[in-house]
């Protein structure tokens, strides 16, 4: 079994790492949020995000880089594998603005209409400038990962409530389904 380092207290030290075993990913969603006062993204965090993204039975892992779940604003890295599915979802209310820059890889982005049908696709790709969006709130929205190890920043409104943070598609399959897996071949099949 891979093991993984992490930092110790949730602190970047090149010194101090806590193992974690790669087998705690398969079923988590995040990593523990950062903590101290400067975050820096080194290669071993990429290295390390990545590893847990592969590992995960979602093939993605946010990594929440805000100190607090409570936090105002709200800044992760998610690290992201090709097959994940990102169920279409709308972030509703005042200032749920969300803010994305791809670092890694590529996206295909698609945007829906209310009753499901999709108003507009288009292609992010890192150091290009599609790798930055910028998107209002009420957009029903969705994404294709398109490359091996794709890894974005997202900013959004906080406080981070799992209940209201989202609301998801009601004409859209559910994560872990078979009808999610044959939606991620079709849009592969269509897009990649």
């Amino acid at each position: 079994m891979t093991s993984l380092s992490w930092p110790q207290n949730r602190h970047h030290s090149d010194s101090q790492h806590l193992k974690l075993n790669i087998y705690n990913f398969r079923f988590v969603s995040a990593l523990p949020n950062f903590s101290g006062p400067l975050f820096e993204l080194t290669d071993d965090l990429m290295s390390e995000g990545l590893a847990a993204s592969r590992a995960s039975d979602r093939k993605r892992i946010i990594f929440p880089i805000h100190r607090t779940q409570d936090a105002k604003v709200q800044r992760m890295l998610n690290f992201m594998q090709p097959g994940t599915y990102v169920k279409p979802h709308i972030h509703r209310g005042e200032g749920a603005s969300e803010s994305v820059v791809l670092l890694t890889g590529s996206l295909q982005y698609f945007i829906f209409s209310a009753e499901g049908n999709m108003i507009r696709t288009f292609r992010a790709v890192a150091g290009t400038p599609s790798a930055v969006l910028d998107m209002e709130p009420d957009v029903w929205h969705s994404f294709l990962v398109l490359d091996p190890d794709t890894v974005i920043f997202e900013c959004k409104k906080g406080p981070y409530e799992a209940m209201s943070d989202k609301d998801f598609a009601p004409w859209a399959p559910d994560e872990g389904t078979d009808a999610a897996g044959e939606w991620i071949r079709v849009m592969t099949e269509r897009y990649a």
